[in-house]
């Protein structure tokens, strides 16, 4: 799929660069390639030679390629001129492109013309995306396992099984009528629960990979001097907080990144929930409170020497999240370091200004996320496609109770709407909103 207009942009990052690149796609690029060589480039072929821009103007001196359609990123003729890095360098070379004809391009919009152009699906597109804000070796793994088609193979090969079950479904409507039993001969049964199952399979990776894209958010909550930023410091294994003996310390939100077996956890060190009638305290309870709110897991750390947490402190709209109980400070009470349950809620008895305790809490944490180190087998997902994976799912089962009801009618229609959530994971019914929403999140260049 042609376009009409030909984009470009620095693909190379913005700043202080030794090496910067420019990228070109559409229609006009080997027209502004001519102009900025002064000869007509090879395909696939390193030229080495002066830039040039208004008036013979010598820009800048470096390395370009030239790929012709079909056989590039995007589809279309691409230009890439690979410079000095420099950010004035790289502002005259684009400069240079737009005033010969071209645009600068939106963010995502050259994985966007593969992806339109058929050079990729939509999960390998966003993998694109994910692969360079990957924050782990791990992550990485997996944004490259997405790019290479594994999981877009897996999610087309259920949805053919789908499509070949769906086949022999409506032929029992068509053929209602004769005394042949379709369903049964064919292991109609057999077939959607192995479905069923692989679904599960794909749906357990990809819940996996999104923790491992997008971590999990935790707040540390709790009464002031209660130890909340020495657990941040102790969980970080730096000095992100100011911990001293005089309580009401942290005032604001402090945010740390770490990560347990390679998933990322966002830990949120919060200001001491209680009365106060300081302004300051006040604005910092009201940002702990809106924190809290957005919380996937609350830490309520409470010291030891009290008998018991004090959770009315907490936000109503705790009352739904993952809460796991700190016991802090057991060097003051002599007390060992423990794990037990209380009113359904684990609580762990920790000493955070030694350390003791703190490991229990990393394996506690990773627990609570549901993570399991599946190795090769995660592949980086987004929520949009575990939702789509648990509408298929659901799609799925209720045609297993319409198949044992022997609802034709109803177990085919249960099987084309579990393909159609299949096939918008991978692009194959998607709608423009839904592409403008994923490329807006890219980088501008890719």
């Amino acid at each position: 799929m042609g376009s009409i207009n030909t984009i470009c942009a620095i693909a190379s990052g913005i700043g202080q660069v030794g090496v910067g690149v420019i990228r070109v796609s559409g229609p006009h690029t080997l027209d502004i390639a001519k102009k900025m060589l002064g000869y007509k480039p090879k395909p696939r072929f390193a030229h080495y030679g002066s830039f040039f821009g208004q008036d013979a103007e010598i820009i800048d001196k470096g390395v370009a390629l030239f790929f012709p359609a079909p056989n590039s990123f995007t589809g279309e003729d691409v230009l890439e001129l690979q410079g000095h890095g420099g950010t004035k360098v790289m502002s005259s070379l684009l400069d240079a492109v737009i005033t010969l004809g071209a645009i600068a391009a939106e963010p995502g919009e050259f994985s966007k013309r593969a992806f339109l152009n058929g050079k990729m699906d939509l999960v390998q597109a966003e993998a694109v995306a994910d692969l360079i804000s990957a924050n782990s070796r791990q992550s990485a793994r997996s944004a490259l396992r997405s790019l290479s088609g594994e999981f877009s193979s897996k999610v087309n090969g259920i949805n053919d099984s789908i499509t070949e079950l769906r086949v022999f479904v409506e032929a029992t409507i068509d053929f209602t009528d004769e005394d042949i039993d379709f369903l049964e001969s064919h292991r109609a049964m057999e077939k959607i629960i192995n479905i069923e199952n692989k679904i599960i399979d794909i749906l357990s990776s990809a819940k996996q990979g999104a923790i491992l894209r997008e971590g999990l958010y935790i707040v540390i909550a709790g009464k002031p001097n209660a130890g909340k930023s020495s657990l941040l410091n102790a969980l970080t294994l730096q000095s992100s907080a100011i911990v001293t003996d005089e309580a009401g310390t942290t005032r604001d939100i402090l945010r740390e990144t770490i990560h347990i077996n390679g998933m990322p956890l966002n830990i949120i060190d919060t200001a001491g929930l209680h009365l106060s009638d300081n302004k300051i305290e006040k604005e910092g309870i009201k940002r702990a409170h809106v924190e809290i709110e957005r919380a996937d897991v609350v830490i309520v750390v409470y010291d030891a020497q009290e008998k018991n947490a004090d959770l009315s402190i907490l936000p109503v709209s705790v009352k739904d999240k993952p809460i796991l109980l700190v016991k802090n400070k057991s060097d003051l009470t002599n007390e060992s370091v423990s794990k037990s349950s209380n009113l359904d809620m684990v609580e762990l008895t920790i000493s955070a200004k030694h350390g003791s305790g703190v490991d229990l809490l990393r394996d506690e944490l990773a627990r609570i996320a549901g993570f399991n180190d599946l190795g090769e087998n995660v592949v980086l997902a987004r929520k949009r496609h575990i939702i789509a994976l648990e509408s298929a799912l659901s799609y799925i089962q209720n045609g297993i109770v319409q198949l044992s009801s022997s609802a034709s009618e109803l177990l085919a229609e249960d099987l084309r709407q579990a393909g159609l959530q299949l096939g918008s994971i991978t692009g194959e019914f998607s709608s423009d909103d839904l592409l403008g929403e994923i490329f807006s999140s890219f980088c501008i260049g890719k």
